[in-house]
């Protein structure tokens, strides 16, 4: 956040605890499960954890919770702990520790062998269906089973008989003993060990009991002394779970605290929901730039200073609000707009004949940047037959078109004014070219006030034309609040979320381009290098349009 903003409440509680000299310094952690890619509300989470230790002289530790090995990979570890770095570049900021929930295991094991002997937990026999009527509703209490009866030494060794794998998957769980009466369901003797027989990412199979989440979040904190536990809103119901075991272990007291998740229009920030986009084919994968994930972003072109931005903008909330996708792309466009490199591209070429050009080929000069004083200049090909943009020229025009038409003239950025002279057509009736003029004393940069031209046209010459695949991507559904639409979530996709232009025309030096390299393509958008080009076959992806032109379109 930035110095001149008011402080958000999760900075007053911070300032309030370091004040008191409750803490002489804060540990905040961020701790996301490796079960698929980081989406744009963790962006929310990462810049809030990790600034919020930086502004005040703390640390963050990246802390994966890998309590659940049937759904967890190293793809994903991997894939975290990039997108963390990218999104911080340039920050000086970073994690602390790297550490795991597993590196606690023997730990957590221990924590809940404390509980039973303190008679506050149990092993249940009970299916998960039985469990579930047993806990009531809302609005009735629960009741006690058999099975929470159980004697300390028979809960001792029924859980040391679960370790040593005597169970079956669903067989047996370990239940804390709290109230089967509360008015919070979450604390109706939740489940904080089941049996799992499958092989941990990084335990092996080593074990085949695994901790519940509410059960080794809090202890995790507690062990690694974190200061600042900050959760989405959602996980107020589960706080007085995470302060009852830390009270009743008698451990490090770790203090959760809750804020706003971030819910955009047009998307959706479900990891089921994205993990089924993926499996399904709707997508091509978790980095498809269509993706809400920071990979997917990272891809279509996203720079990490915009998505910090974005989160800096709409600020820390305490409650839920749904941001238009729209600011996001302003922020994108913000900073695009200052580092983009220029480059002039056609999409629909309408080819170009200057009669009276008899100079073969020159090189003419075009800025990199208007926006910096230090972007320098490139030198881009021209010669006698060059490609305009089809939609650049109307046969029929009205009063007030400024583009090409019969007789009348146009600049052509960077280089010289043109006068249209003749339209070939096909016998068929289609235009295919164009038969012009130029004036050779109107070169760019000369004085041209006697001349009355009020439209600049993009161009490549044909000589020296660049074929590149463009991708333009767009927004992935078309229905505003998805979260709360009727029916099936992908009943609105966007159909034209990607559109493939498999050849367009680019200036020559674009076959220099880097994937971390942006581009503005001139009058067309933000556009970079996709990860699938080969020296053959270069493929361009829209970040974002020049202009917000979705809200028009889409009324």
């Amino acid at each position: 956040m930035s110095e001149e903003k008011s402080l958000n409440f999760i900075e007053e509680i911070v300032e309030a605890d370091l004040a008191s000299g409750k803490h002489e310094t804060i540990l905040t952690r961020f701790p996301p499960e490796p079960n698929g890619y980081l989406h744009i509300g963790h962006a929310k989470s990462i810049c809030l954890n990790f600034g919020l230790a930086k502004k005040y002289g703390g640390a963050t530790n990246l802390r994966f919770d890998d309590t659940n090995p049937v759904t967890e990979d190293t793809e994903y570890v991997d894939s975290i702990k990039e997108d963390i770095k990218w999104l911080l570049e340039g920050t000086g900021n970073g994690w602390a520790q790297e550490l795991y929930a597993s590196d606690y295991f023997e730990q957590l094991y221990a924590f809940a062998v404390d509980l039973i002997e303190k008679d506050l937990a149990y092993v249940d026999d009970s299916t998960s269906e039985e469990i579930a009527i047993q806990k009531g509703t809302p609005t009735q209490p629960g009741i006690n089973n058999e099975y929470r009866s159980r004697t300390v030494a028979e809960n001792l060794a029924l859980f040391a008989d679960m370790r040593a794998g005597k169970y079956k998957d669903g067989e047996k769980v370990l239940r804390a003993k709290i109230d089967m009466a509360s008015t919070n369901m979450l604390l109706r003797d939740p489940i904080i060990y089941r049996i799992k027989h499958a092989h941990h990412h990084r335990t092996g199979d080593k074990w085949c009991i695994y901790p519940m989440y509410d059960f080794a979040h809090g202890q995790s904190d507690s062990i690694e002394k974190i200061t600042h536990s900050i959760c989405t809103l959602e996980f107020i119901p589960h706080r007085p779970m995470y302060d009852w075991c830390i009270e009743k272990l008698g451990i490090y007291p770790s203090k959760q605290y809750e804020f706003a998740r971030l819910n955009m229009t047009y998307t959706v920030m479900s990891k089921r929901k994205l993990l089924q986009l993926v499996n399904e084919g709707h997508v091509t994968s978790w980095d498809d730039p269509r993706m809400p994930t920071i990979s997917g972003m990272r891809r279509r072109g996203f720079t990490p200073d915009s998505l910090r931005e974005f989160c800096d903008k709409i600020g820390i909330a305490k409650r839920e609000n749904l941001i238009d996708f729209s600011l996001l792309e302003f922020c994108v466009r913000e900073h695009l707009n200052k580092i983009a490199q220029r480059r002039m591209v056609v999409f629909d070429p309408l080819k170009v004949v200057i009669t009276n050009y008899e100079l073969g080929e020159e090189n003419l000069l075009s800025e990199n940047n208007p926006e910096d004083e230090n972007g320098g200049e490139r030198n881009v090909p021209f010669s006698k037959e060059i490609y305009i943009e089809r939609e650049d020229f109307m046969e029929v025009a009205p009063k007030k078109y400024f583009r090409l038409a019969p007789g009348q003239m146009v600049r052509l950025k960077s280089a010289y004014i043109i006068k249209c002279d003749e339209v070939v057509k096909d016998e068929a009736g289609n235009i295919v070219q164009l038969n012009c003029s130029y004036i050779p004393e109107s070169k760019s940069g000369s004085d041209t006030s006697g001349i009355n031209v009020k439209g600049t046209l993009h161009w490549v010459s044909v000589a020296t034309a660049l074929p590149i695949e463009v991708r333009l991507y767009d927004r992935l559904f078309t229905e505003e609040n998805v979260g709360a639409a009727e029916g099936d979530f992908k009943e609105y996709m966007n159909k034209e979320s990607l559109q493939i232009l498999p050849i367009a025309y680019g200036e020559p030096s674009l076959g220099e381009a880097t994937l971390q390299e942006r581009h503005q393509f001139i009058r067309k958008g933000y556009f970079c290098l996709d990860k699938e080009s080969t020296k053959d076959k270069l493929v361009f992806n829209r970040t974002v349009t020049l202009k917000d032109t979705w809200a028009k379109v889409n009324k």
